[in-house]
């Protein structure tokens, strides 16, 4: 069975590497090709919506699509607890309807946050620095904002991280306790440090994305997924097995 993709968000990287995958899978077939500006309409016919543009426009696209009973992969950093939790609330009566939410799309970093959040209740010292390239408009990352709400989850039980001089302004954006200190600059694709530090040692733990392809394993998953998901499913980590 063939499933129509609608690629929101075409013209930036994601969204030309997602039109890419589809258009070459034996899976997928591409609805529509459109930018961020497109009218919300032009998603109307299609059986999946993939969303790759940006924080400021992700929810209007989500939640058309979610009114119109079309399921949604998002590829949009800026996903909030908060904003999830409203997503969630805005789903229970829809069924029918189903939201992936993924904050990264590699493998890779999926795991470097899962051996993050084992590692947190064992630290009371955890800071974490992403680096972008210097066209991605938000900061900080999805990828970092997640990987910070799983360790302060892990913690739950055990209070904050200690992060002084928190009211500093180069001390980072603090998100669930944790400082996240973003860089944005040529030459980099996608990189994060969560540093651990404990008494007399330091634990590092580092995912660096060299290329986009990274990414590519990941789309598919979430669009295969995607095809018969139900409520609000948040990370890839969600869809492959972590057990081991």
């Amino acid at each position: 069975m063939i499933t129509k993709v609608a690629v929101v968000g075409a013209t930036g990287r994601m969204g030309q590497l997602a039109t890419r995958l589809i258009e070459t899978s034996e899976d997928f077939e591409l609805f529509a090709s459109l930018d961020s500006k497109a009218p919300l309409a032009d998603m109307l016919g299609t059986d999946l919506v993939i969303d790759l543009t940006v924080p400021s426009v992700s929810p209007s696209i989500v939640e058309f699509a979610v009114a119109n009973g079309i399921n949604v992969v998002v590829g949009t950093s800026g996903w909030s607890h908060e904003r999830i939790t409203s997503l969630e609330r805005t789903i229970t009566d829809k069924l029918a309807v189903g939201v992936i939410i993924i904050p990264n799309f590699s493998v890779g970093s999926v795991l470097a946050t899962h051996f993050a959040a084992l590692a947190a209740p064992f630290f009371e010292s955890i800071e974490i620095i992403e680096a972008h390239h210097a066209g991605k408009v938000d900061s900080p990352s999805g990828t970092a904002v997640r990987t910070a709400e799983l360790i302060g989850d892990a913690r739950a039980t055990l209070g904050p991280v200690k992060a002084p001089h928190a009211d500093q302004r180069a001390r980072g954006q603090q998100v669930s306790s944790v400082p996240i200190h973003s860089l944005r600059m040529q030459g980099v694709v996608a990189k994060q440090d969560v540093i651990f530090g404990g008494t007399g040692e330091l634990l590092t733990v580092t995912h660096e994305t060299l290329s986009p392809s990274s990414y590519e394993a990941g789309i598919v998953l979430a669009l295969r997924a995607a095809r018969t998901a139900r409520g609000v499913t948040v990370g890839l980590d969600k869809l492959i097995d972590l057990g081991s």
